[in-house]
């Protein structure tokens, strides 16, 4: 059986949600990973309210759409994050960002992922994705010097926000996968590993792997899921260029999306540096058996045409992995 494709939603979210089901469906997506962002999906509407989850079903499968994975990246982000400031209120809803005091807004965010599990499960989504954001992700120049002890502070200090929210998490049956991306707990491979370590939580919480952000920072993709092959929940199909040219640097230098001035830029799935044949090669032998979800980012194509171009470079280079190993045959004389 081939392995299914599906559509992230959450650069999307300015569409109507039946628009964006009718859109996936007509270019062939087997389903769709749902942003709870827009009219995409409210998830204490769908925590509560049957005849809203009953219509949010009813669409799908008017477009023949599954859901495998929900999102609530966003939200996320403002459980750990120091600071909290305006960007934070960019995101948000109006809910979760209430008067702006942070301590406020992070017991909210926290608040509002809890929700997040039972809408999940209701919905029959097995995955959450998202975000954690970072008490320290402030001291990643390490200048003015951190100590170790404020380092292994933004540890404890997610491990004390989060087993909360993965307590809900298991109750409901619901795994929640960090996407390991700049400005959160876990941004590259070392900080993964403290990460997972801190949390000691592999029945609930794992990874959505993405190699976009690998490739720009430089990391072995597939070793990386090799290494953590028991957390990988879910898998992103975005992609990165690199434009390190003597110039250009890896911390983007504040210039905007698609400036020729940075030095590496989210392209869609195909069009940048991602060894994809090593990636998809790999999540079949490491036993990844959900889907591939298509994270359209390219600031330099329209999002019509990417999104299904994307979708064709999958489903043509996505390995279904064998039902028995080539040489197999050898033995049968």
């Amino acid at each position: 059986m081939s392995r299914m494709i599906t559509l992230f939603t959450g650069q999307w979210a300015d569409l109507p949600f039946e628009e964006v089901c009718r859109l996936a469906s007509e270019w062939g997506f087997d389903g769709l990973e749902i942003a709870c962002s827009g009219d995409h999906l409210d998830v204490f509407a769908a925590a509560e309210d049957d005849d809203y989850l009953a219509a949010k079903k009813a669409t799908l499968e008017k477009y023949g759409l599954q859901v495998y994975a929900i999102s609530n990246h966003l939200t996320g982000q403002a459980v750990c994050d120091d600071p909290i400031d305006e960007r934070h209120r960019g995101i948000l809803s109006e809910q979760t960002w209430g008067d702006g005091d942070p301590e406020g807004v992070r017991q909210r965010a926290a608040e509002e992922l809890k929700v997040t599990a039972i809408a999940a499960r209701r919905l029959g989504a097995k995955v959450v994705t998202g975000f954690t954001g970072s008490k320290i992700w402030k001291y990643v120049a390490m200048f003015p010097p951190a100590t170790e002890e404020m380092v292994a502070d933004g540890y404890r200090d997610f491990v004390e926000r989060f087993t909360p929210i993965l307590d809900v998490f298991q109750e409901n049956g619901v795994k929640f996968a960090l996407e390991v991306h700049p400005s959160e707990i876990a941004y590259d491979y070392w900080t993964t590993r403290l990460t997972l370590d801190a949390i000691g939580r592999p029945e609930v919480f794992g990874i959505n792997f993405d190699p976009s952000h690998m490739n720009w920072q430089q990391i072995d993709a597939a070793g990386f899921l090799v290494d953590f092959a028991p957390h990988i929940l879910h898998v992103h199909a975005k992609d990165s260029k690199r434009r390190f040219n003597g110039r250009n640097a890896p911390l983007g230098s504040h210039l905007p999306w698609g400036d020729p001035r940075r030095g590496w830029d989210f392209v869609s799935a195909g069009r940048g540096d991602t060894d994809w044949e090593a990636v998809f090669r790999t999540i079949g032998t490491i036993g990844y058996d959900g889907p591939v979800s298509v994270e359209w980012e390219d600031a330099g194509m329209d999002r019509l045409t990417g999104a299904p171009q994307a979708l064709a470079f999958v489903r043509a280079h996505l390995h279904t992995p064998p039902s028995a190993a080539f040489d197999s045959a050898f033995s049968n004389r």
